[in-house]
């Protein structure tokens, strides 16, 4: 149920609440964060979840912040 507070796929900024396989994309520039795949600008390697993603991790593309991502379906 969405209130009005929040945007549909947000995960609220509450990374423990996110499966470790979840894909999140940057809803400034949609690049898509891929557990799978990690991210080489940040040397994030393949396996690494959303949630477990260093502190100081931006979006490689446009530098936004985690809680700029949303959960995809």
């Amino acid at each position: 149920m969405n209130d009005g507070t929040t945007f549909e796929g947000s995960y609220l900024g509450d990374r423990s609440r996110l499966p470790a396989d979840a894909r999140l994309e940057c809803k400034i520039c949609w690049w898509v964060y891929d557990p799978a795949e990690g991210d080489e600008v940040w040397q994030v390697p393949p396996g690494t979840a959303f949630a477990d993603v260093p502190a100081h991790w931006r979006c490689p593309r446009c530098d936004g912040d985690p809680a700029q991502f949303m959960v995809l379906g």
